[in-house]
């Protein structure tokens, strides 16, 4: 007689999985197809992704993140060096790409393996 899924797979830190974009459940199978689209399944568990909607939060946190590095960084070297603008653009813009896109896959790894670690399902009204 099989163990029911809760038994076989013991709960694992969310930032383990998440942060290298493995299943959930398992931390073995891949949870992405492709840079930021989700796969269907787990391949080594099963583990169905019909439940991820990460929407916007890994956007708002990296938006955060980067704007006060970047921001802090531009202000720090604009007061000790006072250099022209096109410097600052060409410092800071690929900084800021390079940031968002570099952070992105990551946290939204992270913001699914939280929203399973947790349960988070849709509200619901008067259910």
């Amino acid at each position: 007689m099989s163990k029911p899924p809760h038994l076989r797979y013991p709960p694992l830190p969310a930032t383990q999985t998440g942060l290298r974009g493995r299943c959930p459940r398992c931390g073995q199978g891949r949870l992405f197809d492709g840079f930021l689209n989700t796969a269907k399944t787990c391949e080594v568990c099963g583990l169905d992704f019909e439940f991820i909607d990460s929407g916007d939060g890994p956007a708002v946190f990296i938006i955060m993140i980067v704007g006060f590095l970047v921001v802090g960084a531009a202000l720090a070297v604009e007061v000790t060096f006072t250099p022209p603008i096109w410097l600052h653009l060409v410092l800071w813009t690929p900084l800021t790409l390079g940031l968002s896109i570099g952070m992105l896959r990551p946290l939204k790894g992270l913001m699914i393996a939280q929203q399973y670690k947790q349960s988070a399902q849709e509200g619901r009204l008067g259910e």
